[in-house]
């Protein structure tokens, strides 16, 4: 009876090892559960976002919701407006540059002095950032105060873009499309971010050939881009 209770009343070793396989099962559960509910967050996130992008204005063929940095997952729906709105006033830019690139490019500029010491005529001859270099202190602070202005106005809206008001507006010449069809200004809303992502890229190009000859083998050869 001695041998049969000691072979069959597990020891204390026995059940505390028991415990603590048990425990470690249970911990392991309960991670995997955790992990698969952070999991399921994360791709429901994903999907939410890509989601918005198909509706969003440059959205269109032949690459939709292009995002290869998933910058649409990074914040909140109040950072990808923000995003949405940081391309579109960059792409403004970047089509005003690269129309007076290309215009000075043609050898047209403005007539007259910039200051008692620089022409229009000189400008025109250098290289782009050389040209930002030379323009005198007092030019690039009006420049610069006038870019200021135009943001300020842009951002002072009654309803912020980031809390649902409409994205920033074309503030000099102010233009009313508020007889345009929805569909006209969907329209036009992915021709002005294509384009402007386009010129993006070609003032990214003009730069580059000008100061760094031959990276650009397009470009290369062309006096006005050297």
């Amino acid at each position: 009876p001695n041998n049969l209770t000691s072979i069959n009343t597990p020891s204390h070793h026995s059940i505390s090892v028991y415990n603590n396989n048990t425990m470690k099962i249970i911990t392991l559960l309960t991670l995997f559960g955790s992990a698969a509910s952070f999991t399921t967050v994360a791709v429901s996130k994903i999907s939410t976002a890509v989601n918005a992008l198909e509706d969003m204005a440059g959205s269109t063929a032949p690459i939709k919701a292009f995002d290869p940095m998933g910058l649409a997952t990074v914040g909140s729906e109040e950072t990808l407006a923000w995003f949405r709105a940081a391309e579109l006033k960059h792409s403004r830019v970047a089509m005003l540059a690269t129309t007076g690139y290309l215009i000075n490019a043609a050898g047209f500029h403005f007539p007259g002095n910039l200051s008692s010491e620089l022409s229009f005529a000189d400008l025109a001859a250098m290289k782009p950032i050389d040209a930002w270099a030379a323009v005198p202190d007092s030019g690039k602070a009006q420049i610069l105060f006038s870019c200021f202005v135009a943001e300020l106005v842009s951002e002072s809206k009654e309803t912020h873009y980031m809390k649902g008001g409409p994205l920033p507006t074309v503030v000099f010449p102010p233009i009313d499309f508020s007889n345009v069809s929805e569909d006209t200004l969907r329209m036009k809303r992915n021709r002005e971010l294509n384009n402007g992502r386009l010129a993006m890229i070609a003032m990214m190009s003009f730069i580059s050939e000008a100061n760094i000859p031959g990276s650009v083998p397009a470009l290369s050869g062309i006096a006005s881009f050297n």
